[in-house]
């Protein structure tokens, strides 16, 4: 399980099958033990100060009554280049790793390298910090995955933005080869078309994104980050590690 003594990162028992696609969905993943202290096999090339970072939010927003124990935790690192998988969807009761995608960016956020972000409406950034996935519906971008933003002044207006994840056929890795970064979204976090229906229905009805970025106000005034039990706490990317 995905809990706080496992996702001390050092000791954390996530493993994945074969990393030879990288940008392909992982399938019957199965966490293998590991002794205590021991390094990880495997976090899908997930950087583990990210995922402890999204651990910890997590927990936070269960405390707090904000969230429900969710089923699994997706993880967006915006700080690696569109062209690289970034995009992670791990089983929190047995620690598997699902999915390992490319994920789109807004249009306005940046090009290969995403820099800025907006809550703001016709923005066409994309937004950071902890997301609820709602319901599915078919719309103007197919099957797509409606997204409530916990956090006020950095994605709370999710809903009145249509935030949400879909398929995008400029999510291709050979168009990142050709042009140099994938295509880019109105904000949303697109996937390859191949993939979106099989990630939006493992992730939808009450699981966890966690959309991350060194953003300095974002880690500075983030409530689940700094705020848990109404005890604030500096951020550090390292500590416990």
């Amino acid at each position: 399980m995905l809990g706080a003594a496992v996702l001390c990162v050092a000791a954390l028992p996530l493993s994945v099958q074969s990393a030879a696609a990288p940008v392909s969905a992982v399938r019957n993943a199965r966490p293998r033990a590991s002794a205590a202290g021991a390094q990880p096999r495997d976090l899908g090339g997930i950087s583990p100060q990210v995922l402890k970072l999204a651990w910890d939010a997590v927990q936070c927003g269960i405390a707090s009554g904000d969230l429900a124990p969710p089923p699994t935790l997706t993880v967006i690192d915006y700080s690696r280049p569109s062209i690289e998988p970034r995009l992670w969807v791990f089983d929190v009761q047995t620690g598997a790793l699902l999915f390992k995608e490319l994920v789109a960016h807004g249009r306005n956020t940046g090009e290969n390298m995403a820099t800025s972000f907006s809550d703001g409406m016709n923005s066409h950034q994309s937004s950071l910090g902890l997301f609820v996935t709602g319901d599915t519906y078919v719309g103007n971008n197919g099957y797509s995955l409606r997204l409530d933003g916990l956090e006020p002044g950095f994605n709370a207006h999710a809903r009145e933005r249509a935030i949400v994840m879909h398929g995008a056929a400029y999510v291709d890795a050979k168009l990142a080869t050709s042009q140099g970064r994938i295509g880019r979204s109105w904000g949303c976090p697109a996937l390859r078309e191949a993939v979106a229906r099989d990630v939006i229905n493992t992730i939808r009805g009450g699981a966890v994104i966690f959309s991350y970025y060194p953003d300095a106000a974002w880690l500075k005034t983030s409530r689940f980050l700094n705020d848990c039990g109404g005890s604030p706490t500096p951020v550090s990317l390292t500590a416990g590690l």
